[in-house]
């Protein structure tokens, strides 16, 4: 029914009623054809509603006027000033509209992927150039999906609720149920975590949302819990990674900007520069520590041949068969046979 819309769709009914009407708008007229007005109901609930609506699209700063004149005597209309209301026009750098590049690639998960999206979609046709954010593609947070569990956990997080889950172990593969007191969810290392207080084992846990089971469930009264003051969920989190390995890099001069900015010393690591490949003439070889091959091989292969893997090994075959993948895609989306093609890397 048109009056159980949420008052927020109502209100945007509304301000696009009366963006688009040619003159004016009576209040049988708004009452008629606005969605979410009572149509059947008394006019005081209508007078009501409308007066309310009016006032808080006012305070927010949408320029709802009163149109009256002499040839329609005491029957006043609404309209919205379009001059008043209309945005200045906007011009995004390529830095600001890398930015929000990188916002909406934080997102690309399948709950928020739509919204943001549209967003950056939108944004886009007011940057300066169609490829104005080149120079930050490289800096895109590569974050794998979080799932179905990401929404019901932000939520819980966000109302102090207990939750309950089926959790598969990383180090034995168990699958086991988990009640736990969410505190926080975090972004970091390439994947998505939730730090809170293991009920049954008495204690801080990180679970990685990726390995979660199924449907998360919240259960218990809101407020059921605080987060101590004295615990540092980024700290614990932190810790999952402390096995990092070095992947060693020939990068061309001046590109892949995002991993030159991850590198550490060579003499720091620890280990020496494989020399079973020698980096190609004019490239920097750096040192470059990672958790995840598919995650580093990801990046690594959307640099193409501004990047070489010098080792280890593992990570070199992983991003040797990316590019592989891709040049057989591209011969299917060409129509050409590509059985010739060589191989070598």
């Amino acid at each position: 029914m048109p009056e159980s819309l949420p008052p927020a769709e109502r209100l945007l009914n509304l301000v696009i009623a009366l963006v688009n009407t040619p003159g004016r708008m009576t209040k049988d007229q708004i009452r008629a054809s606005v969605a979410g007005y009572d149509r059947e109901g008394s006019g005081d609930a209508f007078e009501r509603m409308f007066e309310r609506d009016k006032e808080t699209l006012r305070e927010l700063g949408v320029p709802v006027v009163t149109v009256s004149s002499a040839a329609h005597g005491d029957d006043q209309g609404y309209r919205i000033d379009v001059d008043a209301y209309a945005l200045a026009p906007m011009e995004l750098s390529a830095a600001q509209l890398g930015v929000l590049t990188l916002a909406a690639e934080l997102w690309q998960d399948q709950a928020l992927r739509g919204d943001a999206t549209r967003a950056l979609t939108k944004l886009r046709a007011v940057g300066t150039t169609a490829a104005a954010t080149d120079a930050v593609a490289g800096l895109a947070p590569r974050l794998h999906p979080a799932g179905p569990a990401l929404v019901p956990l932000l939520d819980a997080t966000q109302a102090r609720q207990q939750v309950t889950f089926t959790y598969r172990a990383a180090s034995t593969s168990e699958v086991l149920l988990r009640r736990v007191q969410p505190w926080r969810l975090i972004a970091s290392g390439g994947g998505w975590y939730l730090v809170g207080h293991d009920i049954d084992r008495r204690a801080p846990r990180v679970f990685r949302l990726s390995r979660i089971v199924g449907d998360v469930d919240v259960v218990g009264p809101a407020g059921a819990f605080t987060v101590p003051p004295d615990v540092d969920p980024t700290a614990l989190v932190d810790s999952q990674h402390s096995g990092s390995r070095i992947a060693w890099l020939a990068v061309a001069p001046d590109r892949a900007g995002a991993l030159r900015s991850r590198a550490v010393p060579a003499e720091g690591t620890g280990e020496e520069a494989p020399t079973s490949l020698a980096a190609p003439e004019g490239m920097d070889v750096l040192a470059v520590p990672f958790e995840r091959t598919t995650d580093l091989a990801d990046e690594i292969t959307a640099y193409t041949d501004a990047v070489v893997v010098l080792g280890p090994a593992a990570l070199r075959e992983a991003v040797v068969r990316r590019l592989l993948e891709a040049v057989v895609m591209g011969d299917r989306l060409s129509g050409t046979d590509g059985g010739d093609r060589g191989t070598d890397a």
